[in-house]
């Protein structure tokens, strides 16, 4: 009997020893399975106490930080605010497409004839010659344009006071209109504008502002030969590498409808007028040969007003010839225009006649050419340099000169811009005296200190085929000299 319960016994000690192994394994697992579980809870904390500021619904958020980021929210707010304003002030508002750009441009004039010197600085006479023409002003171009993109309207506005357009030229120089041009642009289409208004003619490839010239005073062809300003309306045309201006307008310089008396009705003594209702027709085509050379050409047809003396009481023109104060005007040019890089060339070709408009009653004729040469360059003490030389030569011979831009006086010349005929043939008693021709040679130097600022320097002389300009002893002589110095700021 004892012998079975020892053989149990010693039967059964393997399955105690697998019993207590199993259950120390058991025990070791739970002990991790608790450390496991311990550091879950302690992450969980630290996630919670991490996102806790970002939710607004923790309660573990302090109060301070709330507070911030409400301040923030309100600030953020109020900036969106301002932006979508200022954003619908720049679209719709009234200033929304408005510019205003300009310049200023004090010049020194020394003339040689009449022995003057000084600045010429809004300067308000409204006498318009070669040495006082468009120089010496403020200049203010204000645009406003209606909507954006290509076929948004727009009307444009220049002032000049005292040496613009207004002040000088139109209706006889009245001195009294701070306008130069004024114009209203409406795009019909992507290739077709209408424009109506006051503005500046086609001709020629010089244009009228100081800050885009790059000599100090115009050459004989822009003051003299080509046409002057318009109030009309017509249309623009451009596509590819053509592009069309055409305008149905007054006759040049006038703002209305031109009134001249013709005389006096016999049987109530009132005056009687006659209206110069035959508009002028002008038109421009510019070819953009290439990136660098353009093209172009213009011509004007219409009837003009006769300069008349003051002496003359029945008829009109400077020898009151004519029964009409008005004769058949007819002007064209051809212009070409190259600029690459710092080299800049321009040409252009005038001619044009008026009848009845020469000093000795018969038609006035002229033609004329002008060639100009310009270039930039770098140096290391002066900066950006330019050198710009042009030569103009303007014939007015026929008839004893007049026509175009030329204002011959009682006396049948111009002692100040050299044109008509030699007062000693005059006093001759000859009656085949020849208006003078005229030429000019002008040499610049530029000087850009910065791209709003611009200094030039120029030495202009003038010369003449006839004994024609006024000294400032009263002596006539065939040529002048003029040096000047013009600072142009634009912005």
């Amino acid at each position: 009997m004892k012998r079975l319960l020892i053989s149990a016994a010693i039967a059964a000690l393997p399955g105690m020893a697998m019993a207590d192994a199993k259950a120390d394994e058991i025990a070791r697992l739970k002990s991790q399975m608790q450390k496991l579980q311990q550091q879950m809870a302690e992450l969980q904390k630290a996630v919670e106490a991490a996102t806790a500021p970002v939710g607004a619904q923790k309660e573990a958020a302090v109060a301070g930080g709330e507070d911030a980021n409400t301040e923030l929210k309100e600030r953020v707010a109020n900036m969106e605010l301002k932006v979508d304003k200022l954003n619908t002030a720049s679209t719709d508002g009234p200033l929304a497409g408005l510019s205003v750009t300009g310049y200023l441009d004090p010049t020194y004039i020394y003339n040689r004839n009449n022995n003057s010197s000084g600045f010429q600085f809004l300067n308000h006479q409204n006498v318009y010659a070669y040495s006082n023409s468009t120089f010496g002003d403020v200049y203010l171009d204000i645009k406003k344009t209606f909507g954006v993109g290509p076929t948004a309207p727009s009307a444009e506005i220049s002032i000049m006071p005292n040496r613009g357009s207004g002040n000088t030229l139109l209706d006889g120089g009245s001195g009294n209109n701070i306008i130069n041009t004024a114009v209203i642009n409406f795009p019909l289409s992507d290739t077709w504008t209408f424009n109506a208004g006051l503005m500046n003619s086609f001709g020629g490839y010089e244009v009228q502002q100081s800050n885009q010239m790059v000599t100090l005073t115009h050459g004989l062809l822009y003051d003299f030969s080509d046409p002057g300003s318009y109030v009309g309306a017509g249309f623009n045309w451009s596509h590819d590498v053509w592009a069309w201006k055409f305008l149905l307008a007054n006759e040049q310089y006038r703002t209305h409808a031109n009134l001249a008396n013709t005389g006096t009705n016999p049987a109530n003594g009132n005056p009687q007028v006659k209206s110069n209702n035959t508009p002028t027709f002008t038109a421009r085509v510019d070819y953009t040969w290439s990136s660098a050379l353009d093209l172009g050409g213009s011509f004007n047809a219409g009837r003009q007003t006769l300069l008349t003396g003051s002496a003359c009481a029945g008829g009109f023109g400077y020898q009151c010839a004519s029964a009409d104060p008005y004769s058949n005007y007819f002007f064209t040019e051809a212009d070409a225009s190259y600029t690459l890089g710092d080299i800049q060339y321009n040409a252009e070709l005038d001619y044009g006649q008026q009848q009845k408009a020469a000093w000795n009653g018969g038609s006035a004729q002229w033609y004329g050419v002008s060639l100009l040469g310009h270039r930039k360059w770098m140096t290391e003490s002066l900066g950006k340099m330019g050198a710009t030389l042009r030569y103009d030569y303007l014939n007015n011979s026929k008839n004893g000169g007049g026509g175009g831009g030329v204002a011959l006086g009682a006396g049948g010349y111009d002692g100040v811009n050299a044109f008509g005929v030699d007062p000693a043939c005059v006093a001759s008693g000859a009656a085949d005296c020849k208006g003078a021709n005229r030429m000019a040679l002008t040499a610049d130097l530029l000087f850009f200190p910065t791209d709003q600022f611009t200094l030039k320097f120029e030495y202009r002389h003038d010369w003449a085929s006839q004994a024609v300009f006024q000294r400032n002893d009263g002596s006539m002589k065939k040529g002048n000299d003029m040096l000047g110095a013009q600072a142009v700021y634009t912005f």
